[in-house]
């Protein structure tokens, strides 16, 4: 017969079933500060989405997402995780169900690898055979050999060591991921590499990430959606396309770069493009054909990768190959011209 369960676990379970984090009115101001680090922000993060908290030094990014593993208590103001306000919960079981990612690494330098991953589950009370086979699995997803288990910290890259910080914050499967600025130390070669795979993950475990960073392209190149702030106040909150056709005010149209043409066409996927002109059609495949151009690209590549492959191999279209192999449609220099011209690509049928 199962142990009967405690209130706490029942909150817990409330809190974490949807993951979807709301901050309401959120305050904080440090002593001997004229104005508040945080000043009444209020925003939701749903499900399974990667919102990034983006702005210069000082706005108070940082201090937001410590608020919400409760490192930092707001002056005012609340958080809620589902249905629960985090103040609810023991901030010793909250900060077990969320990982969190910084940019120094904070790895253990007297542990290994292994002791380092596995420390959660162990506090948790996880059988040996499942932290193994969890730590097998977690090695496999952010891309480093098993043998590198039984090494310190010490003994691997920059890079590697963020990988592993990365393993260990996943290591219980927690809902909720947070992480403040943790390229931002990496070169950026691996910086790429890395959020590359972070990229893989999401698509792959669809948790609920909040991302701190003050580069730009990192934030668009990861988020569902950005909040921009600015001395401690939300400027605004929204997809990246969007802020970047509709920017609030000068601030954010300065800090987004939103006449960068190149920007606008990395945020507009090939699918996009394809669902406009194939309206018409009802979704019907435009053709069975062997791509007989120079090169091809594929509905989830973004239009600045199309106009790199255009200008790379001189040519006016390029043939669109679906998962299948099949073509399904081409993109023109006319298609990239409509995008840059509208918040929506409105694209010509073809023929």
């Amino acid at each position: 017969m199962a142990a009967p369960r405690s209130s706490v676990d029942v909150i817990e379970a409330e809190a974490f079933a949807s993951a979807e984090i709301a901050c309401e009115g959120l305050t904080k101001g440090f002593h001997g500060e004229t104005r508040p680090a945080v000043d009444r922000v209020s925003l939701q993060v749903e499900s399974g989405q990667l919102v990034v908290l983006l702005g210069p030094s000082g706005c108070g990014k940082t201090t937001l997402l410590k608020m919400i593993n409760r490192l930092y208590e707001p002056t005012s103001g609340k958080i809620w995780i589902g249905k629960v306000e985090v103040h609810d919960l023991p901030v010793i079981e909250l900060r077990r169900r969320i990982g969190y990612v910084i940019q120094q690494v904070g790895l253990f330098p007297h542990m290994r690898i292994a002791q380092n991953i596995s420390v959660v589950p162990r506090l948790l009370g996880w059988e040996r055979e499942r932290i193994e086979a969890r730590m097998a699995h977690l090695l496999e997803m952010v891309a480093l050999p098993s043998a590198y288990l039984t090494r310190y910290p010490r003994q691997l890259s920059g890079g590697e060591q963020q990988r592993v910080g990365l393993a260990r914050a996943l290591a219980a499967d927690p809902a909720i991921l947070l992480m403040d600025e943790p390229f931002a130390a990496i070169d950026a070669i691996t910086r790429v590499c890395l959020q590359e795979e972070l990229l893989e993950i999401q698509r792959r475990v669809r948790k609920t990430i909040v991302f701190v960073t003050h580069d730009v392209e990192e934030a668009f190149r990861l988020a569902d959606k950005i909040a921009i702030l600015k001395e401690g106040r939300l400027i605004q909150y929204g997809a990246p396309l969007e802020i970047v056709t509709r920017p609030q005010n000068e601030f954010v149209e300065e800090l987004v770069g939103s006449q960068n043409m190149l920007r606008r066409l990395s945020l507009v996927k090939v699918q996009a493009v394809l669902e406009a002109r194939r309206s018409w059609a009802s979704g019907r495949l435009l053709s069975e054909r062997e791509p007989s151009a120079p090169a091809v690209v594929h509905p989830e590549d973004d239009l600045r990768s199309v106009l790199a492959s255009l200008l790379a191999n001189d040519a006016q279209a390029l043939p669109v190959v679906g998962a299948g192999g099949q073509v399904v449609g081409e993109i023109t220099f006319a298609d990239l011209r409509a995008a840059l011209a509208a918040h929506v690509p409105k694209v010509r049928e073809p023929g």
